[in-house]
């Protein structure tokens, strides 16, 4: 008898969950807690990043990346660079008579698009240097309407780096994030005008960091994205998902002219450090010690019979320059600029680079077996650099 009690049960309870199962599948809203049901969603990658829970403005819940974007695109800013154009007719009488010019007349002024960021609540702004170089006139356009006439605070050709001031009250400021703490795979939204149309933002992630280019300066180390940056993005912001400025976003690696998926933005540390100088003296300054370099492999290390592996190998040292006057040699290895340890020669030009020409530091030297301190009074990088290219 209870065999038969016990086939009955299971028989319901079978047909029962069954009966279950296509409820929720099919009609899930009549189960209790609406549409959720007994269905578990595979969450989004963006759902994932994104912090759960957290409110947007206006009662709305934040999804992927809107709250990064609403945090930051406020102090995103069009830049419209107004430069007179190169024409080699420009002083030709016939070519003046042609477009009805007066005589002394410039030639027809040319239209730069890009892109800024507001950093300061003052006015002052970050953009790329080529972005302003030789404008006559610089306007800026904020998302919320206004415009401002802007002046250049200071610029830096080898950073692609500009500050420009404008002065407008209640200015939306982004906060600077942490370059360091960034990893490859971090997820980044890059924030401009780019071709013109009004403010876009894209998004992607950190594809590489340190990157140099063909034909970037040495003191430029980029952090690599395939977020879409196209022409009009230069000097626009590159922001983790908090909303934080990472990078300004200054080149790309196209055939088309468009984005292949292959972006360069200045890390903002090294953004920050040439603004702070701009500001305070009008240019940059920069620490100089006059030597070759070239990496240290393995193999050299062993062929010179080194007990260090770690470093940067001096090929070169100039005639009475910085390096030559404290005592250091050719076949050197210098493995530290003060506390700072230096494995490749971009490491040691920028560590010698983000010191003040006249000041004193200590190199850390291998050479040969015997470990030495040398003491060098560096100079000024722009002056050596503008007296050897004569």
């Amino acid at each position: 008898m209870w065999q038969r009690t016990w086939l009955v049960f299971s028989q319901a309870v079978t047909v029962a969950v069954a009966a279950l199962f296509v409820v929720a599948t099919l009609k899930p809203e009549w189960l209790p807690g609406g549409r959720t049901g007994l269905q578990m969603p595979t969450p989004t990658l963006t759902q994932i990043i994104s912090a759960p829970g957290t409110a947007a403005s206006g009662g709305t819940r934040a999804n992927g990346y809107s709250l990064a974007a609403q945090r930051a695109a406020p102090a995103v800013v069009s830049v419209v660079a107004t430069r007179m154009a190169d024409n080699p007719h420009a002083n030709d009488p016939r070519f003046r008579e042609f477009f009805n010019r007066a005589p002394g007349a410039g030639a027809p002024s040319q239209l730069g698009l890009g892109s800024g960021v507001i950093v300061a609540p003052e006015g002052y702004l970050l953009t790329n240097h080529h972005v302003i170089e030789g404008a006559t006139d610089i306007q800026v356009q904020l998302p919320d309407g206004r415009e401002a006439s802007a002046r250049v605070v200071g610029s830096d050709a080898e950073t692609d780096i500009a500050v420009l001031k404008i002065d407008l009250p209640n200015l939306p400021v982004m906060t600077l994030g942490d370059v360091r703490a960034l990893q490859v795979g971090d997820a980044v939204l890059a924030i401009g005008n780019p071709f013109g149309v009004g403010q876009t933002v894209t998004a992607g992630i950190v594809s590489a960091l340190d990157r140099q280019t063909r034909d970037s300066s040495p003191l430029q180390n980029f952090v690599q994205t395939d977020a879409a940056i196209n022409p009009g993005n230069s000097g626009g912001a590159l922001v983790d998902i908090e909303g934080r400025l990472v990078g300004i976003n200054t080149a790309i690696f196209t055939r088309s002219g468009g984005s292949n998926g292959i972006g360069f933005a200045v890390p903002v540390d090294t953004a920050r450090g040439v603004m702070e100088q701009l500001v305070s003296n009008g240019r940059v300054q920069r620490g100089w010690i006059g030597v070759e370099t070239r990496e240290l492999t393995a193999d050299l290390a062993e062929s010179l019979n080194l007990p260090v592996r770690a470093g940067v190998l001096v090929t070169g040292v100039l005639q009475d320059g910085p390096a030559a006057r404290g005592g250091l040699r050719p076949g050197d290895v210098v493995t530290k600029v003060g506390a700072a340890a230096v494995k490749s020669p971009a490491e040691l030009l920028t560590a010698v680079a983000s010191l003040p020409p006249d000041s004193e530091t200590e190199l850390a030297v291998q050479r040969g077996a015997q470990a030495l301190a040398v003491k060098v009074k560096l100079a000024n990088r722009e002056d050596n650099l503008l007296r050897r290219s004569r």
